[in-house]
């Protein structure tokens, strides 16, 4: 028989930083998850990832037992290391604070495409210089 799933929890955690501190603790000890457990199990996978945030997404099962999902970055902190830059423009449609250039958006959507609503790589892109225009990041030919 399957385990019955209690709750469903969405974290944003940095890349190997994860600790029982906020937000990780708080939200997974009300589950009665075993906090360090997640702890260790999310800082192995993510080796590698360090100072990037990463959006997880846990399984709580009720006898207090989880599984967890590491989705890709959010395409805003993938634009802003590609445009080295600290954060987005206040006033995106008048101020440009940065540029991309087209080989960056793409290889962005290819590294957020199983992420995203679409599977059409042309789609994706669209979806990137998007969010890069919303945030007043230029794109270069």
């Amino acid at each position: 028989m399957a385990k019955k799933v209690v709750a469903q929890i969405k974290l944003h955690v940095t890349g190997g930083q994860a600790n029982p501190a906020p937000p990780v603790g708080p939200a997974l000890g009300q589950h009665g998850v075993n906090i360090m457990q997640f702890c260790k199990q999310f800082n192995e996978r993510t080796k590698g990832k360090e100072g990037l945030v990463l959006p997880a997404i846990i399984s709580v099962y009720d006898d207090k037992s989880f599984t967890f999902i590491i989705k890709s970055p959010p395409s805003s902190i993938l634009l802003k290391r590609a445009s080295n830059l600290a954060k987005a423009s206040g006033q995106a449609g008048k101020e440009k604070i940065g540029t991309v250039t087209r080989k960056q958006i793409e290889e962005i959507a290819k590294q957020k495409l199983k992420d995203l609503n679409t599977q059409d790589l042309s789609k994706a892109i669209k979806t990137i210089e998007g969010t890069a225009k919303s945030m007043g990041i230029g794109i270069e030919e």
